[in-house]
């Protein structure tokens, strides 16, 4: 059997099932970041990401932008679970005639992203390899009360986005925010039920939402925030790497956020009974035809 007859998530789930944790964790594989207890008031948040030269990026990008993404993808992962990153460990694969001024413009992307939410890079590990490839770990923190995992949908919920989806591969998968300050603004003033951020599309990533509540959902095309790099409807629910928050929370916790002017949120669906999947409606209420569901490694 090869990998791609498993999958990605076939893979994640057959490495999964090996591994014994103790009563410190208390969640592991299968959401945003591990949570780890840590003290009386708050969990440890422990996430990682990898980006390869040829899947991520190409040599014609910029590369300060690269090494910002690098760093960028495990912040979203954090903001996800309502967190405050912290510490961060780098890990390079480079081939032999790297550039110096590469590695430089790779690095001080890097540097930049960590200065501008106070992220410590505190080491991290180097090797030679055929392509380039940037590891990142990051370690943060979330008050107990303040998590927020993909398992708590609930029926009535309101789905909402913190952006505009689609077209990342015409830049924003580089250049993206990664919404640190929205999910503490979030998680501070309101009670989010369910957070992920989108890094696989809209539809996949709702469908671990759903799949870890044992729920499904109602999506209207009329109210989805599509990018103008977008060539469509199609490029916002299924491209990802728009890195966006997608999160639900109860329908009178939704008035307010519809209402608040500290950050722009977008509702875009319902949460219903049952494991029915996404069921996507047109302006006029008809039922569309759902394509594809998103991005896989394998």
């Amino acid at each position: 059997m090869k990998i791609t007859e498993l999958g990605e998530f076939g893979l994640i789930e057959r490495f999964s099932k090996k591994i014994k944790l103790d009563r410190s964790v208390i969640k592991g594989a299968g959401d945003d970041c591990a949570v780890i207890d840590y003290t009386k008031e708050k969990f440890a948040l422990f996430s990682c990401d990898m980006i390869v030269e040829g899947v991520d990026f190409t040599r014609n990008d910029s590369f300060e932008l690269v090494g910002r993404k690098a760093l960028g993808v495990s912040l979203s992962d954090i903001a996800s679970c309502g967190g405050v990153a912290v510490y961060a460990v780098i890990s390079l694969g480079l081939p032999k005639n790297t550039d110096i001024k590469l590695f430089d413009k790779m690095t001080s992307g890097m540097l930049n992203l960590a200065r501008e939410f106070g992220v410590n890079i505190v080491g991290g590990d180097m090797s030679v390899s055929e392509k380039i490839i940037l590891n990142s770990s990051v370690i943060g923190y979330v008050n107990k009360k303040s998590l927020v995992l993909r398992n708590g949908a609930k029926s009535k919920d309101i789905i909402f986005v913190s952006g505009s989806l689609g077209g990342s591969i015409r830049g924003k998968h580089l250049s993206f925010v990664p919404r640190l300050r929205e999910a503490q603004y979030l998680v501070q003033h309101y009670k989010v039920n369910s957070m992920i951020d989108i890094s696989d599309g809209l539809l996949q990533d709702l469908g671990h939402i759903l799949s870890s509540s044992n729920a499904g959902a109602m999506l209207y095309s009329n109210l989805i925030p599509v990018a103008k790099e977008a060539r469509g409807l199609d490029e916002a629910l299924q491209m990802g790497e728009d890195f966006e928050l997608l999160f639900t929370v109860s329908s009178e916790q939704a008035k307010k956020i519809v209402r608040d002017r500290r950050f722009k949120f977008f509702p875009i669906g319902e949460i219903v009974n049952g494991r029915c999947g996404i069921k996507l409606f047109n302006q006029k209420g008809r039922q569309m035809r759902i394509l594809k569901t998103g991005f896989r490694h394998f």
